[in-house]
């Protein structure tokens, strides 16, 4: 399975989750180390450009293609599954706590989760620290320029 990173450029050749556990997330608190990529181009876009205005939009990102092996096993989230105001913004701390729980099992090393930003498509969160991380490697690195019409 391919999914997709935008990422700034002097980060974009790595997979560590250090970001997210120094900012944390709707899906992880502070300190817990986590990896969010999107199930296609279009939703890696809209994840970030929902953070920006044209004004303040970087111009060094790149789209990291990320493959994972078939044989990973995915827990999958589904809307039932998740708790009332998933969705919300800003995010619950509800959500970081069902994520934070996720990476402190360890049982799957992806979780597969609706997109609040896109509703149908999937974000995909990788757990760095499971024993299986190591079969993930990044297959692409590409120059990522934002269409200005975005923002307007």
């Amino acid at each position: 399975m391919e999914v997709f990173r935008l990422s700034r450029e002097m980060y974009a050749d790595e997979l560590s989750g250090a970001g997210a556990a120094i900012k944390g997330g709707r899906w992880n608190s502070i300190g817990f180390e986590l990896i969010y990529t999107a199930g296609n181009r279009s939703l890696a876009m809209a994840e970030v450009a929902v953070h920006f205005s044209l004004a303040t939009l970087p111009d060094d990102y790149m789209m990291v293609t990320i493959d994972i092996p078939d044989n990973l096993l995915v827990k999958e989230f589904y809307e039932i599954d998740l708790p009332r105001n998933w969705n919300a913004f800003p995010h619950p701390s509800s959500t970081q706590k069902l994520g934070d729980q996720f990476i402190l099992k360890n049982k799957y090393c992806i979780a597969k989760i609706p997109s609040v930003v896109t509703k149908g498509d999937f974000n995909f969160l990788i757990n760095p620290n499971h024993k299986e991380f190591k079969k993930i490697k990044i297959n692409e690195i590409e120059k990522f320029p934002f269409d200005k019409r975005i923002f307007r």
